[in-house]
């Protein structure tokens, strides 16, 4: 039986018997042609993209089996610190194109000398590398960013030279499990550079050169370029006031001198035009074969753990966040890749053509952005050529990858059945050394309890050496049961005795006088994992307050209930400091509370004394209910953790004029409105395929909240695979959704708070919604940069 997922790579082998890549001359058209007259739609939108600031300018080449069919420049190739006019010669800095362009077959072709295995762990080849836990990183969980490992090394403080960045890499640590999560890293294809210089003898520059570029004919592609071609080279920002001009826009390649297996290679958009149509004639170009057939179909086939829905090649992108620059009209098993400074190709082998698209958006302030352009450029070069029917290759039943060959080499992790402990049992086994001394306040509700079931409140009032003075409770209360704004000031805990002071009410801070005669102030309440969960505001507010008394703060560390790994959703604008957006997270930012503390003390230096105790046997793939913790509702309408893994989606929309189920027995599980038809909403979600949900028509009538009492007709969402749910995406898709169906009922502009003004905009603007979750990758990775700086686990 063929498994749906390996179809592509069947397709790759049909095509490659067909083919006879034609050198790169421009294709024999007449210019009337219906192809060359929906080719000339590029013109309109490239000009746009030029005039409303995104692009200085563009070299765009596609090509088909017979040869090139269109190769335009539009603009210019530099603005400051003078205008130049963009030439079909012009040299780009094209990023992470040098992973696919020169490392990526430089390790394969290593693989085909029998100098390397993909199945054997990194250290084999660099025994040094398997510090810090890297042991079991396989050199195939490096190409397809399988590794565990983060996506950047620091740049700060400043360092230089490329051994600097090799000892760097020996002190990092997994993040994750190797081969569970998919995190595009940098770091992967540096250490895979590395293993190309160890095992051939030679710096990637110069293998690469001998082996790739000279014999395709890549005349104008190099590391670090002479500088007898800078006046062809297209610059990108400004370095220490001049402007880069064959100096590496990366900054880590940059400061490894130019040469690294993640960025610095610089080409032509010709250059890489030949580079496709070796990729095309499966290895070959002029007779010259720089990879064999089978391994340019291996390597273009999905080699991503079995169980995972983003498809990643060896090196190559086929379906993931990153590859918008497919388009909506090329098939999944197509394949790509994009680089940070306006970079792109992508080859389809069924249709035998490819679109090269070559942008310094990056010039000259960093303010640019090319990434729909791209996509678009793929969608009308799709539209005009077309693509072959392949009915012959889907049914011939051969596979180059099969499911075994993935499940030994990945080993990936199922449901756990872990034994976490909490950062309160922590502190029990040290017998509070932690806080022996201290006069403290506890900020805590019902989620605060240790293993055992025991509340904080009471371990702490009981533990030798130290004071509880006085408590503190966010929003829904010290027991977690109020839905409103909570109009006493105080309570008294009737066990203690102790007073518990209101932080939801007139007072959203601990005030001076609510903070006289203590030393540090506890914090201990689980978090839901979401930005717009007010919890971490009422810690990042007594972070402050404490802060100004100059008294220490403890965060007893507590999992992310819907995994620390998934980072998703678009994140709200710097400076807009709301009480459900204290800091400018994503929706889902894949980090403890303890992590958020660390993040929100330097990054918006607080200065308090921090300390964060930390938790025992976590995973950062943990969902709530494989750490072996006791559930406890966090708030009165998340009281599962099905619900809090749907919180994200329903939750972004719930403050438009739709009831999300609160008042029901299926809060954040069904989405609803009395102007909604029901069948009509189901259906065209689920005609959305949307990952890991399905929606069944519902009819419900809420107790409170929006339309209490009244009848509610809308879906029950689904979960099918909560791993694969981006669920802060498919609020986006609930969003669109409903405004397109219903833009007159539909109070859309009331969500603005909870998504974000660019997602509102592109929703009015009918952009697809899927493309509105592509258009988020580049915030997101610049999220996860500065993330990675705080993670413990």
């Amino acid at each position: 039986m063929i498994q749906t997922r390996y179809l592509p790579q069947l397709v790759i082998l049909a095509a490659a018997a067909l083919l006879f890549i034609a050198a790169p001359a421009l294709s024999q058209e007449t210019s009337d042609s219906p192809r060359q007259q929906q080719l000339e739609n590029i013109k309109v939108i490239v000009d746009k993209a030029i005039q409303e600031g995104k692009i200085p300018g563009a070299v765009v080449i596609i090509g088909d089996h017979n040869g090139v069919v269109y190769k335009k420049a539009f603009g210019y190739r530099a603005l400051l610190p003078e205008k130049e006019l963009m030439t079909v010669d012009t040299i780009f800095d094209i990023s992470s194109l040098t992973k696919v362009a020169a490392t990526t077959i430089a390790v394969l072709q290593l693989v085909e000398q029998g100098k390397l295995r993909l199945e054997d762990p990194v250290y084999k080849y660099w025994p040094d590398f398997k510090a810090n836990g890297k042991e079991a990183i396989t050199v195939r969980q490096l190409l397809t960013h399988y590794s565990g490992l983060r996506p950047d090394l620091d740049n700060f403080p400043q360092w230089h030279g490329y051994n600097t960045a090799l000892s760097m890499i020996l002190k990092e640590k997994p993040g994750n499990i190797p081969g569970t999560n998919f995190v595009y890293s940098d770091i992967n294809f540096i250490i895979l550079g590395e293993l190309v210089h160890r095992l051939s003898g030679a710096p990637l520059d110069v293998y690469c050169t001998d082996h790739i570029f000279k014999p395709l004919g890549m005349k104008d592609t190099a590391f670090n370029p002479s500088p007898s071609v800078y006046n062809r080279i297209a610059p990108t920002q400004f370095r220490k006031g001049k402007v880069m001009r064959g100096d590496v826009h990366d900054p880590m390649a940059y400061n490894m001198g130019g040469v690294a297996g993640h960025a610095g290679l610089f080409s032509t958009a010709e250059d890489l035009s030949i580079f496709a149509m070796a990729m095309l004639n499966m290895g070959a170009h002029n007779k010259v074969h720089i990879l064999s057939p089978l391994m340019v179909a291996k390597m273009t086939s999905p080699q991503s753990p079995v169980n995972k829905t983003v498809l990643r090649g060896l090196g190559w992108d086929i379906d993931s966040p990153y590859s918008s620059n497919r388009g909506v009209l090329f098939p999944v098993g197509s394949y790509g890749h994009t680089g940070f400074t306006g970079t792109s190709l992508w080859i389809d082998p069924t249709s035998k053509m490819f679109v090269i698209v070559l942008t310094n958006h990056v010039h000259p302030d960093g303010k640019g952005d090319s990434l729909s352009l791209r996509a678009e450029i793929s969608t009308i070069a799709a539209a005009a050529m077309g693509s072959a029917q392949a009915e012959s290759v889907l049914t011939s039943g051969r596979t180059m990858t099969g499911y075994y060959e993935l499940s030994n080499s990945y080993h990936t992790k199922g449901s756990r059945n872990a034994t976490v402990k909490t950062g309160i049992d922590y502190l029990e086994s040290e017998k509070f050394a932690s806080l022996t001394g201290l006069k403290i306040g506890l900020i805590t509700n019902q989620t605060g309890f240790d293993s055992k079931g025991s509340r904080t409140v009471d371990v702490l009032y009981n533990a030798p050496g130290v004071k509880l003075k006085a408590i503190f409770s966010p929003e829904h209360g010290f027991f977690g049961d109020v839905d409103e704004v909570i109009k006493q000031d105080s309570i008294t805990d009737s066990k203690t005795g102790l007073p518990v002071y209101n932080l939801y009410g007139k007072t959203y801070r601990p005030t001076p006088e609510m903070l006289d005669g203590l030393d540090a102030l506890v914090f201990d309440i689980q978090d839901v994992g979401v930005r717009y969960y007010t919890y971490i505001t009422t810690m990042g507010y007594a972070m402050e307050a404490a802060a100004k008394k100059g008294i220490a703060f403890y965060v007893l560390d507590r999992p992310n209930p819907i995994t620390g790994a998934a980072v998703q959703g678009p994140i709200r604008e710097k400076g807009l400091k709301t009480f459900t957006n204290y800091f400018p997270l994503p929706v889902r930012y894949g980090m403890t509370i303890g992590e958020l503390a660390g993040m929100f003390n330097s990054e918006y230096k607080i200065g308090v004394n921090l300390k964060v105790i930390k938790m025992q046997g976590y995973e950062r793939s943990d969902w709530y209910d494989e750490t072996g913790l006791m559930w406890a509702n966090p708030s009165p309408n998340i009281r599962s953790v099905g619900q809090a893994v749907l919180y994200p989606a329903s939750g972004i929309i719930e403050s438009a004029n739709i009831s999300v189920g609160r008042g029901t027995d299926t809060p954040f599980e069904v989405v609803g409105a009395p102007w909604i038809d029901a069948r009509q909403l189901a259906a065209y979600l689920n005609n959305r395929k949307i990952n890991g949900v399905r929606f069944m028509p519902v009819e419900f009538r809420p107790t409170n909240d929006n339309y209490a009492g009244k009848t509610c007709y809308g879906v029950r969402i689904i979960v099918t695979e909560r791993d694969s749910l981006n669920s802060p995406a498919l609020g986006i898709e609930l969003a669109s959704a409903l405004y397109n169906l219903y833009p007159v009922e539909f109070g859309l502009d009331k969500t603005v708070g909870l998504i974000s003004d660019d997602v509102l905009v592109s929703i009015k603007n009918n952009i697809d919604a899927r493309q509105i979750k592509m258009d988020l990758q580049e915030p997101l990775k610049r999220f996860m940069d500065m993330r990675s700086n705080y993670l413990l686990y």
